[in-house]
């Protein structure tokens, strides 16, 4: 059985410049056969990867729970 795509939405992030240059001259690198990786491609394979291993280190490898609202910026909640 075939998964239908999900739609992409846009999200604005801030990561440093030496990382995302260095994600960008990847993409590039491998964007022709056989990676024909895009900078999306990179990122969502790096937040799945990160997610599987957060997930199986802090929550019994089961998914996180819903959130009730949108993210707020600022600094990260002390636990």
């Amino acid at each position: 059985m075939q998964q239908e795509p999900q739609a992409k939405v846009r999200a604005t992030i801030y990561l440093p410049s030496a990382v995302l240059d260095e994600a960008r001259d990847a993409a590039v690198h491998l964007a022709g056969y056989p990676a024909r990786l895009t900078l999306t491609q990179l990122a969502e394979n790096a937040f799945r990867a990160e997610l599987r291993r957060l997930k199986a280190l802090y929550n019994n490898g089961q998914d996180f729970p819903h959130r009730d609202g949108e993210l707020r910026g600022g600094r990260p909640i002390a636990a």
